[in-house]
């Protein structure tokens, strides 16, 4: 057993800023941040328009970053806090740049505020389209720093450790649970540990692979949330995930799908037809800069209508030079595949992007199981309601980072390491003899929630998803539990779990709301809380 004072899974933006504000506060503490990749691959590193913060308080407020914010979610933010990631997330900001993170500057020296989708002012801070990425560099240099803070690369988590693996028999209305630390994989040297700790803090990003096509990197499949299932923790609002409207159509095909980051259309750009047609007035008076899940809605239900593969985004009348400066990675990427930006449309395609649901969290940050925390997307922490707003999950991982390390701070001291956790039992069990198993059963998957629990539902298509997921969930159980454990087994395991939390969640909803769409209830018919307990 290996033991340690605070076990952070993730190395995204929540991760690494718990981790570095917390060895600042307790120098005297041992974190271990386990990274299942290399360390700057995360969903942090992806993310290409910005922040969003209340920055220019000659124009814009928190008063109106706040309702942009609930009117994004659709009546099911929770409003304490969205107030608290608001007007707090401007200092958090702060924070990461006199850490080393840059954001672009104008002409006269103050930031280049960007605009997206759903937000009424200029608020977004970026650092050209390659924001995300400067956020990891400059908080992985910071926690280089810090002694006390060690990174293990190449490191799975399988389980989150509770009375469950002490022999008790655990329901989701057992009262007390409590996490002792993870069961992890050394993918280097193919050895299960068990790593034992005081607190521990999930931060392991979203679940965007349990589809085709996807922004996500092959990374984000769910683990964080499937564990919690798994260990009877409660969990929230998995009906909803977000399709970004605009990832790059390629017919060849690409896994993660390239972004044409919604900065894009906040600099100008225009949704057309493949004919030059604008369309979007027909469903919002915002346009192309309407919210993500209206967008993606109006993109799928066109591309349906007139049987085009895509849409266009059309950048042809934008500034050339100012193109370049903001959205350098995007020219490139599009020039690479044979199209200028200046000449041709951006074909474009809604792709899953973020998942709004997740592990249940109270304005601390902590779970339902005591000792056990959890930040960024992997979490349902109240604001995103049924749909989030641009450029708000970064803000959100940073704000709930620090609530983390402040009550973490205040009560680890009074937790204790449990010695007698045991060793992962792997008794009984052989390697598979056939990987084509485990790559075929995630072909399916994918085909599965691509299908039936898209961007437009229906209790048909819902049923349908469910059935077949149980076939699906039983052979995968049944090659787990004879199996030696790997990564690619564990992750598929994971995946069919996020499956079957989206689908039953949204086969719960008999309403249509923000990011579920389903034509069986195309109306608000109430709310619904979907919670699991």
């Amino acid at each position: 057993m290996r033991k340690t004072d605070i076990l952070v899974i993730g190395s995204g933006i929540g991760g690494l800023t718990f981790a570095i504000k917390m060895a600042k506060k307790r120098p005297d503490l041992d974190i271990m941040v386990l990274t299942k990749t290399n360390r700057d691959e995360s969903n942090t590193r992806y993310a290409q328009g910005g922040v969003a913060a209340v920055w220019d308080k000659e124009v814009d407020s928190y008063d109106k970053h706040i309702e942009d914010t609930l009117d994004a979610g659709d009546g099911l933010c929770d409003n304490e806090i969205v107030r608290i990631v608001v007007e707090e997330g401007p200092v958090r900001v702060q924070e990461i740049i006199n850490w080393g993170t840059r954001f672009d500057k104008g002409k006269d020296a103050d930031y280049d505020l960007g605009m997206e989708g759903g937000h009424s002012e200029n608020r977004i801070l970026h650092f050209k389209d390659l924001t995300g990425w400067e956020i990891q560099r400059a908080l992985l240099a910071a926690v280089s720093e810090l002694k006390n803070v060690t990174i293990h690369d190449h490191y799975f988590a399988l389980d989150l450790i509770s009375q469950h693996h002490l022999g008790r028999v655990v329901t989701r209305m057992t009262p007390n649970l409590e996490c002792y630390g993870a069961y992890v994989i050394d993918l280097e040297k193919n050895k299960i540990e068990t790593i034992a700790a005081r607190i521990t803090v999930v931060a392991t990003g979203g679940a965007g692979q349990i589809y085709k096509a996807t922004t996500n990197p092959t990374i984000a499949t769910g683990d964080g949330i499937a564990m919690m299932y798994r260990m009877k923790g409660r969990l929230a609002n998995m009906e909803f995930v977000q399709f970004h409207p605009t990832s790059l159509f390629n017919p060849a095909g690409e896994n993660p799908s390239f972004l044409i980051s919604e900065a894009v259309r906040g600099f100008g750009a225009i949704l057309k037809s493949k004919e030059g047609e604008r369309f979007m007035k027909k469903y919002d008076e915002r346009g192309s800069l309407a919210p993500r899940d209206i967008v993606a809605r109006a993109i799928d239900n066109e591309m349906k209508m007139r049987g085009d593969d895509f849409v266009c985004l059309d950048c042809t009348h934008l500034d050339q030079e100012g193109f370049l400066n903001h959205f350098p990675t995007i020219y490139e990427k599009c020039k690479s595949l044979g199209i200028d930006p200046f000449k041709d449309m951006i074909p474009v395609v809604p792709a899953a992007h973020y998942i709004c649901g997740g592990i249940n969290t109270n304005e601390m940050g902590a779970t339902s199981v005591l000792n056990l925390y959890a930040c960024g997307e992997c979490t349902c922490s109240g604001l995103h309601g049924a749909n989030r707003l641009a450029s708000n999950s970064l803000l959100e991982a940073m704000v709930f980072a620090h609530r983390i390390h402040e009550e973490v701070g205040a009560r680890i001291d009074q937790v204790k390491i449990n010695d007698n956790v045991p060793e992962w039992n792997a008794k009984g069990t052989s390697e598979p003899k056939e990987m084509v198993l485990i790559t075929q059963s995630l072909k399916e998957l994918k085909e599965i929630l691509s299908s039936y629990v898209g961007i437009v539902r229906s209790n048909v298509r819902l049923k349908r998803a469910q059935d077949r997921l149980w076939l699906l969930y039983n052979e995968t159980e049944k090659l787990y539990t004879t199996s030696v454990i790997s990564p690619q087994l564990c992750e598929l395991r994971n995946l069919i779990t996020i499956g079957h939390l989206v689908t039953t969640s949204a086969a719960m909803r008999k309403e249509s709301r923000g990011l579920h769409f389903t034509t069986d209830y195309p109306d608000k018919q109430g709310f619904l809380d979907n919670t699991y307990m």
